[in-house]
C-alpha cells in the first residue's frame, strides 16, 4: 500500500465534471512555504541522499530492460568517455588543453546572469521556456483559474501541458519562428515552440472535452491531425518546421499510450501520473512527500514506450527507444551482442526534469535519485564542446558531413548557408558526439563548481549548469560562430522524435 490511496475510480471518471470544483484526491499536507526564489515558492527540502534507490535490471539476465534504464545512460557512455580522455575515439580528435577553457566559458555565462546569487538558479527544466522575454506565463496561467481548483488538480494539468510540449520540443530548424496570438511577439526554437504549445493547450487543441480546454487526454489526441497540428503551429511553406510529420506521431502515439489506467488513470491524462507516483509503494513519507526519480522513471519509459518509432534499436524484439549502437562500443565476438548499444533517451530525460517542476513547486514534493540524470545529449551542450575545440571532427568525418551538407542544399527549403558536416540521428558520428557530451558535462561541472569556489551545499547541481550555462553557452555561441543561421556546429537531420 502506497503512502496515499489513488484516487477513486468514480473520482477519476467524474474528473472532467468536477475539475471546476475543489479536488481532494490525495491528502497532502505541504508546510507553508517560508521564503520566494525567483518569483516561485521555495521549501527547505528534506535530506534525500541517504534514500537506498532501487538498482538497475542485471544486463546478463535483461538486458533490454537495463538499457531502457537511466542507469545504463551514464554507465555505457563512460565507456566512450574513457577513450576520448585518451583521445583513441572513431570519428572526433580530443584537445582536453580545451577543458578549462570550455568551463570557464560556461563560467563567466553564469556569473554575468547569477553572481552572486547562485542559488537562484533554477533547474533545468521546460518551465523557463514559458517565461520566455521575461513573462511569468505559467504564473500567469495558474492565476487565471478560479481558486476552486486545489493545488492538485493545478499540478495535473501542468503535467499535462508540460509532457506534450516536451514531446513536441525537437530541434525546429533555422527557418521556423511563432507569432504569439497573445503578445504579437515572435519567438523561435524551444522558446517558440513553448510559447506556441502553451496557446494550444489553453485553446483545448490537446482536450476531447470543448468545455474542459485546460487538459490532455487521448480523446483529444485522437482528433488532432496534422493539418491542426500545423495550424497551431503557424507551420506553412514559408514557415516549415524541422520534423512535423514526426511530431505529429508522437502526439498519435501518446493518445493512444495514455489508455493505461495504472499509470493515466481512467480519463487516460498525463496529469493523472501524480497520483500513482504519490500511491506508489516506494514513496517515503517525510516532512513533505519523497519520490524516487526510478519510480518516475519507470511511469515514462514504460508508459511511454509506446510512442517512439518502430524502428529503433531492438534487443530481444524488445525497442529500446533512443538507444543505438556505436562502433566506439565493445562489439561481439569479444563482447555480448548488446554492449555495443549506447542509450540516451533524451526525450525520457527532458520530461523527468521538466515534469518534477511542477510538482515540486505547486506541491512541495522532493525527489531521491535526481543525479542519476546526466546532461542531456543534444547539439547545444555538445554543440559546445566542438565550437569551444574542445573536440574536433576528424577530416575525412568532416568531408562525409559536408559533402552530405551540399546534397540536402540541393533540396527546396534547406539550409545553404554556414555549410557545416550534415548526419542522421543514427549516424555512428552523431551516436559518438552525443556520448562523448555526457562524459564532458559530467566533468565540466567538477571544474566549474571549482573555479565558483562553490563547496558542499553551495554547489551547483548538474541541473543547474545545463540551465544557466552549458546550454545556454551552447546556443550563444552558436549565434556567435554562424550568426545567419544560429545553427550548431553539426547540422542533424531529425524526424522530431530524438532532438
Amino acid at each position: 500500500m502506497g503512502l496515499f490511496n489513488r484516487k477513486s475510480k468514480a473520482s477519476v471518471d467524474n474528473a472532467s465534471v468536477t475539475s471546476k470544483t475543489s479536488r481532494t484526491t490525495t491528502n497532502i499536507q505541504s508546510p507553508p512555504p517560508n521564503k520566494t526564489m525567483n518569483g516561485h515558492s521555495s521549501f527547505p527540502p528534506p535530506s534525500t541522499a541517504d534514500i537506498p534507490l532501487p538498482p538497475p535490471p542485471n544486463p546478463d539476465l535483461d538486458p533490454a530492460g537495463y538499457l531502457r534504464s537511466i542507469h545504463a545512460v551514464r554507465d555505457r557512455s563512460r565507456l566512450i568517455h574513457e577513450k576520448a580522455k585518451k583521445n583513441q575515439l572513431t570519428h572526433f580528435d580530443v584537445d582536453l588543453t580545451k577543458f578549462e577553457e570550455t568551463a570557464t566559458y560556461i563560467v563567466s555565462i553564469i556569473k554575468r546572469d547569477f553572481a552572486p546569487e547562485y542559488h537562484t538558479i533554477p533547474p533545468h527544466g521546460r518551465w523557463q521556456h514559458f517565461d520566455v522575454g521575461g513573462r511569468q506565463r505559467i504564473d500567469q496561467l495558474l492565476a487565471s483559474w478560479p481558486s476552486q481548483i486545489d493545488a492538485q488538480e493545478r499540478t495535473r494539468r501542468l503535467l499535462d501541458l508540460f509532457l506534450v510540449s516536451v514531446l513536441l520540443d525537437a530541434g525546429a530548424g533555422t527557418r521556423w519562428s511563432y507569432k504569439s496570438k497573445e503578445s504579437g511577439k515572435t519567438y523561435r526554437r524551444s522558446e517558440g515552440l513553448a510559447v506556441a504549445s502553451l496557446e494550444m493547450f489553453k485553446a483545448g487543441y490537446f482536450s476531447g472535452d470543448p468545455t474542459e480546454p485546460y487538459q490532455v487526454n487521448a480523446a483529444g489526441l485522437d482528433r488532432l491531425s496534422v493539418g491542426q497540428l500545423a495550424i497551431g503551429l503557424q507551420v506553412s511553406q514559408a514557415n516549415p518546421l524541422a520534423g512535423m510529420e514526426g511530431r505529429a506521431s508522437l502526439l498519435t502515439n501518446l493518445g493512444e499510450a495514455l489508455r493505461n489506467p495504472e499509470y493515466f488513470g481512467s480519463t487516460s491524462r498525463p496529469g493523472n501520473m501524480l497520483d500513482y507516483l504519490l500511491s506508489h509503494p516506494s514513496t517515503k513519507a517525510a516532512s513533505v512527500p519523497i519520490i524516487m526519480i526510478p519510480t518516475l522513471w519507470s511511469v515514462l519509459i514504460d508508459g511511454l514506450a509506446s510512442i517512439w518509432p518502430a524502428s529503433r534499436t531492438q534487443v530481444a524484439g524488445i525497442s529500446l527507444g533512443d538507444a543505438w549502437p556505436c562502433s566506439s562500443m565493445p562489439s561481439p565476438p569479444r563482447a555480448k551482442p548488446w554492449e555495443n548499444i549506447v542509450p540516451f533517451h533524451k526525450l525520457t530525460q527532458w520530461l523527468c526534469y521538466s515534469l518534477t517542476g511542477p510538482m515540486t513547486r505547486l506541491l512541495n514534493i522532493q525527489f531521491a535519485g535526481v543525479d542519476l540524470l546526466t546532461g542531456l545529449p543534444e547539439y547545444r551542450n555538445g554543440g559546445l564542446l566542438i565550437d569551444t575545440g574542445l573536440i574536433t571532427l576528424k577530416p575525412a568525418d568532416a568531408k562525409i558531413g559536408l559533402d552530405a551538407y551540399r546534397n540536402n542544399a540541393m533540396v527546396k527549403g534547406q539550409p545553404c548557408m554556414e555549410v557545416v558536416p550534415l548526419f542522421s540521428t543514427d549516424d555512428d558520428v552523431v551516436v559518438e558526439w552525443r556520448a562523448l557530451t555526457i562524459g564532458f558535462l559530467d566533468d565540466l561541472l567538477i571544474e566549474v563548481n571549482r573555479l565558483l569556489k562553490l563547496e558542499g551545499a553551495d554547489k551547483l547541481s548538474l541541473a543547474q549548469m545545463l540551465e544557466a550555462g552549458s546550454w545556454k553557452g551552447g546556443r550563444e555561441i552558436a549565434e556567435v560562430s554562424r550568426p545567419i543561421t544560429k545553427q550548431p556546429p553539426i547540422m542533424i537531420l531529425s524526424d522530431g522524435t530524438v532532438f
